[in-house]
């Protein structure tokens, strides 16, 4: 069967940043370890004033197309996920194309374009439509960009403030990939939840405690989901677990709870016992509360032992170095957990051909889906090519007055001009509105 999976990846960062322990924090008159221990971040990024949701995604395909060598006509299809939108109709995909179009000879009048809006978990739900769209025989021989772009903007005060973020993620999907194949079986944990919404607003409503909760249960839900289709999974096969990161912190709680399920059962729970007991069993109790709280009991006590410390150290911690460096980026941040776990394994000079990664994807409203990829032949040549680093350490500083500035200015209640902070360098911008409102961009040398 033919492999399909990801060929290439590419990262824009907003080109400004902002240091939440430094600035941040002295004027919200807090320690600035709840920002970098509790949360588990150091800075976000954000857009320069010419910079939005089109300019990053535009920027990340451009380079990524530039890079491989790649033309219009070799792109059959243009995904967008996005859950910051700025047009109910015309979808973001076809502003992007309007921008590649002014440096490609060619154009991309016969690729399917189209935006997915599922919360942050539409990234991936894009990347499983382009999976399908080649698996089904339908691609003639091209390949599917996929594009993951948002602008995580928070009310002033608001309590998710801290974690904002703004950047974008490109991944160029095709037969024979070069960097992961993607993994036939997948698993899901769906459910109604009102955890984190946007009813016709651009800043969220968020139930922040709910939120935790609802995640971690349709993460839950999606690995059984998976398991029952793919067999146990259990935690020597894997090389790393990226998740959807809205902050690190999170994931600390989705990584003990993900390990306790995979142990389970396991040699590992068995050596685990002679330490802190085994895994409390449901049908050991009277009740449903007694068992709750010998659960968290066990889990407080694994999450204190070496074995536990020392897996999380090497399968999830890697996953998140940019995101805190970056903040969140809704859409992008699972592909940003991918991105930083190989890039800390090329770094390290470690072959990671032909092993595991599984991929837990999340989206508030909520579903979660869990899939796994299996890192590729010749898959350094792609991170190699990565210039992450250098875009972080090229970010504006900004002051505590240049943020509130540049908050402003991405405030769509707010009509304000803020001089920009950057000069634009080989990239595209935004260029000003057209005559039905639309907005225009153009590509600056």
């Amino acid at each position: 069967m033919t492999a399909v999976g990801i060929d290439a990846i590419e990262v824009w960062t907003g080109n400004l940043k902002l240091d939440l322990p430094g600035t941040f924090a002295p004027q919200k008159g807090e320690d600035p370890e709840k920002y970098t221990k509790g949360l588990g971040l150091n800075a976000s990024s954000f857009p320069d004033s010419y910079e939005d949701i089109v300019t990053m995604g535009a920027n990340a395909a451009h380079r990524l197309m530039e890079r491989k060598g790649l033309e219009p006509d070799d792109i059959g299809r243009i995904d967008v996920a996005t859950e910051s939108a700025f047009d109910n109709s015309k979808p973001v995909s076809t502003y992007v194309a309007g921008c590649l179009e002014q440096v490609f000879d060619g154009d991309f009048h016969h690729a399917n374009k189209g935006e997915r809006k599922f919360a942050c978990i539409a990234g991936t739900q894009s990347l499983d439509d382009a999976y399908n769209w080649i698996k089904a025989g339908r691609n003639r021989g091209r390949a599917a960009l996929v594009i993951a772009t948002d602008t995580a903007l928070y009310a002033r005060g608001d309590a998710g403030e801290a974690t904002q973020g703004a950047g974008a993620v490109a991944m160029l999907i095709t037969e024979e990939p070069g960097l992961v194949e993607l993994s036939t079986e997948q698993g899901y944990g769906s459910a109604d939840e009102t955890d984190f919404l946007k009813p016709n607003q651009q800043f969220p409503s968020v139930d922040g405690k709910r939120s935790v909760k609802v995640y971690l249960a349709r993460m839950r839900e999606a690995l059984e989901d998976y398991e029952s289709v793919a067999g146990d999974v259990h935690p020597d096969d894997l090389a790393f677990i990226p998740f959807h990161t809205p902050f690190p912190g999170m994931v600390r709680k989705a990584g003990l709870l993900g390990y306790r399920h995979i142990t389970r059962d396991t040699a590992i729970e068995d050596d685990l016992a002679e330490e802190i007991g085994r895994q409390p069993r449901a049908e050991a109790f009277d009740d449903e509360e007694s068992y709750h709280d010998a659960l968290r009991e066990y889990m407080d006590a694994l999450k204190g032992t070496e074995r536990y410390r020392e897996w999380y150290a090497q399968t999830i911690d890697p996953t998140l170095e940019v995101s805190r460096e970056v903040g969140n980026w809704y859409t992008g941040s699972v592909h940003l957990a991918r991105t930083s776990a190989l890039k800390h394994a090329f770094e390290a000079g470690r072959d990671l051909a032909g092993e595991t990664l599984l991929v837990g994807s999340y989206g508030s409203g909520a579903q979660a889906e869990i899939h796994a990829e299996t890192v590729c032949d010749g898959w350094e040549a792609e991170i190699e090519a990565l210039n992450v680093d250098e875009q972080l350490a090229a970010r504006y500083d900004m002051s505590w007055a240049d943020y509130e500035q540049i908050h402003d200015a991405h405030n769509h209640d707010m009509d304000v001009d803020v001089e920009e902070f950057t000069a634009p360098d080989a990239e595209f911008v935004f260029d000003g509105w057209g005559r039905m409102g639309e907005r225009k961009y153009r590509y600056v040398d």
